[in-house]
């Protein structure tokens, strides 16, 4: 289990950082593994800063993020290394997660070398074909070529495969499918329901409702870094409780009407006070499977 308890954020800004900026305030959920977690929420709300400190690329100013292993800030040397192989993250820009002047197969290499350097070519060859088998791509198709030679959605998957080959537990999937044009969405989206099957916990970020909707068991909706409203998906969207989820909602576009504007204002401009309150709202439960923050 993958835990986050009371985990904040703070960035220092300004001249000589005498300013403050809480990124993320108060944020506890537990992701297991074969579930989907979507965090959910404007562009600032805190997504991708949860999602690296997930990943120990930033460290809380506060709280804890525990693993199996306990406390990941920590991990140190072979206890870091074991971390990694059990959780790994695929971003927004596929090309920027590759080396320009090095064709795709380099970092297949590096994940032989550095973790299963016992592994003999011809089991690597073997186990290798199979991840690729598993996000639908040849070797012949991928492996030679360089990154600007492949589509988004092959370097997305690419890098899936190379997840898979470190017998991860937990996927962080920020914004992966952003990039992507609509019919590579989908293959993208099935082939995360696919590994959620397989016992694989997904932590799935995004703005986008309808994908989080589509893929996700559980449901945090995020605003100036807190969670406002947390549980089933089918909860969160089925029974909105707090007015930023629904204005959320409301201003979702339906592919089969025009929009009409009477009666509907954006999250932002509804929900967004002058000022960011000092202190994150506390979490009432509402129902089995559904918290709504109390503002």
């Amino acid at each position: 289990m993958l835990t986050l308890d009371h985990v904040s954020k703070t960035y220092q800004i300004g001249s000589f950082g005498r300013g403050s900026l809480a990124a993320v305030r108060d944020v506890s959920f537990e992701l297991q593994p074969g579930q989907v977690l979507s965090l959910i929420g404007e562009s600032g709300s805190g997504k991708s800063t949860i999602g690296r400190m997930v990943l120990r690329l930033l460290r809380p100013t506060s709280g804890s993020i525990t693993h199996d292993e306990g406390d990941i800030a920590q991990l140190h040397g072979h206890e870091l290394k074991e971390y990694y192989r059990r959780v790994q993250g695929v971003f927004q820009d596929p090309f920027s997660s590759y080396n320009p002047i090095f064709k795709a197969d380099r970092i297949f290499g590096m994940v032989h070398t550095e973790f299963f350097p016992h592994v003999s070519d011809d089991e690597w060859r073997d186990r290798l074909d199979n991840a690729l088998e598993s996000v639908s791509l040849n070797r012949d198709d991928v492996l030679h070529k360089y990154p600007h030679q492949l589509s988004g959605g092959q370097l997305q998957r690419l890098l899936v495969a190379r997840a898979l080959l470190l017998e991860i537990r937990y996927l962080v999937a920020d914004e992966i499918i952003s990039m992507l044009d609509a019919s590579t969405r989908i293959d993208v989206l099935n082939l995360l329901a696919d590994l959620k099957d397989r016992g694989l916990g997904v932590l799935f970020i995004t703005h986008d409702l309808s994908l989080g909707n589509y893929i996700s068991d559980t449901t945090l909706i995020l605003r100036h870094g807190c969670v406002v409203e947390m549980g089933a998906t089918e909860k969160v969207f089925g029974d909105p409780r707090h007015p930023y989820t629904q204005n959320l909602l409301a201003s979702v576009p339906l592919l089969h009407e025009k929009w009409r504007r009477e009666g509907v204002v954006g999250p932002s401009a509804a929900t967004r006070p002058p000022e960011q309150a000092a202190e994150a709202p506390q979490l009432v439960r509402v129902e089995d499977d559904h918290l709504v923050a109390a503002d």
